[in-house]
């Protein structure tokens, strides 16, 4: 079975090596790591090219944004099963890839998903919150609330099916692929008590309290142009359990 895991990367010199590595380090050999840069200027594109014969794919060109750089690694792919590793982040162990391969093979479904821990930025050993996805349940989407995308891993062929990632949000485009996936087409999916990825404070949709907004927004939108109903209360809510989230931490 080979896996394909997409990064893509805009001016991130200081963590792409680590992503590049953790990836490099896995027990699970049949991987195909494909890594799209949006055109960095910072030096991010000489860290990567140290990795030349080491990455499957690298294409550094603008493009119009993190979905689109996505999309464009998805079709790319030629592995069976298609993960997202950002460039920020890293797999919190070397037996990440090994324990989807099995659990695909063992439970014969369309997608796994797990748990992921944010860190701080410059301190990989500090958990500042813990987002586990066992919690989920499709109705969790009319609450804002989906597994960790960035431990999502799904058959290639459901992209085909069901589409990629839809370009018109700026922020929730990750909500709406696996809503539309998990929610609205019911794709199987198994979720694994593990985590898999370390993620660095400091995303896209967090940053300000505008971005928040649009977020939630989108968020509401997607439910709608997916069938379900939902509300601004609703949505918002998912912050009770973001703030639990704070003070868990893994076994």
């Amino acid at each position: 079975m080979k896996i394909s895991i997409i990064t893509v990367v805009l001016n991130n010199k200081d963590y792409v090596e680590n992503c590049i590595k953790s990836v490099l380090a896995q027990t699970y050999k049949d991987i195909e790591h494909i890594i799209i840069d949006g055109g960095s200027t910072d030096g991010t594109v000489d860290v990567i090219r140290k990795y030349n014969g080491k990455i499957s794919q690298f294409i550094s060109e603008l493009d119009k944004g993190i979905y689109y750089a996505m999309n464009k690694g998805i079709k790319l792919a030629t592995g069976d099963i298609i993960g997202m590793l950002n460039s920020d982040d890293f797999y919190a162990d070397e037996d990440i890839i090994s324990t989807v391969v099995n659990e695909f093979s063992e439970k014969s479904v369309d997608s796994v998903f797990a748990d992921l821990v944010f860190i701080k930025r410059n301190d990989p050993d500090r958990i500042v919150r813990y987002y586990q996805s066992s919690h989920f349940t499709p109705r969790k989407f009319l609450y804002g609330w989906m597994p960790a995308h960035t431990t999502f891993f799904v058959k290639n062929s459901i992209y085909h099916q069901y589409g990629l990632f839809n370009t018109d949000y700026r922020l929730a485009s990750d909500y709406e692929l696996l809503l539309r996936l998990l929610g609205k087409h019911r794709i199987s999916y198994s979720y694994i008590p593990k985590v898999f990825i370390k993620m660095r404070t400091g995303g896209e949709s967090t940053k300000s309290f505008k971005s928040n907004l649009i977020h939630n927004r989108e968020i509401i939108r997607a439910c709608a142009e997916n069938g379900f109903k939902t509300n601004i209360f609703k949505v918002y809510s998912k912050y009770f359990l973001k703030g639990l989230e704070l003070f868990r931490r893994p076994e």
